[in-house]
């Protein structure tokens, strides 16, 4: 017979690896475990995650997939000012994309304020061609 230790508190008896008994338990130790587990859970639906995944349907607001419990992970929330801080409890800050469509937001942004930096340090040369400079000339005026 072969003793295996799971989380504190918690043992099971294995007979040549083949019949497994109920694991047995603390009840002051299954208490606390409960409560954790219910703490967790408060916290959690206090994040804005989980007060968006209440707020809206479970589908990305770009290519309009659509999401269970078995595979919600793949749903981020993106917020749309880019500012993780700002956090309305309406939740007018945020929309649910899926994983490629929050990934391709972030790279249009990021390449969008790159290629706003290049204009502000570039400066092009004046135009020195004047298309029309004789055109009154051949007009007559």
């Amino acid at each position: 017979m072969v003793m295996y230790t799971v989380p504190v508190g918690i043992t099971t008896d294995c007979v040549d690896g083949m019949n497994m008994k109920k694991p047995s338990i603390n009840g002051s130790r299954l208490d606390q475990i409960v409560a954790d587990a219910r703490r967790h859970q408060e916290e959690r639906e206090k994040g804005y995650r989980e007060q968006a995944l209440k707020l809206y349907p479970w589908i990305c607001g770009r290519c309009a997939r659509e999401f269970t419990l078995k595979n919600l992970a793949e749903l981020t929330v993106h917020h749309r000012d880019h500012n993780h801080d700002n956090n309305p409890s309406d939740g007018s800050n945020w929309e649910l994309l899926c994983l490629y469509c929050h990934d391709n937001e972030h790279a249009r942004y990021i390449n969008a304020d790159k290629s706003l930096d290049r204009r502000r340090t570039k400066q092009d040369p004046a135009a020195t061609f004047k298309p029309f400079a004789g055109l009154d000339g051949l007009l007559g005026k």
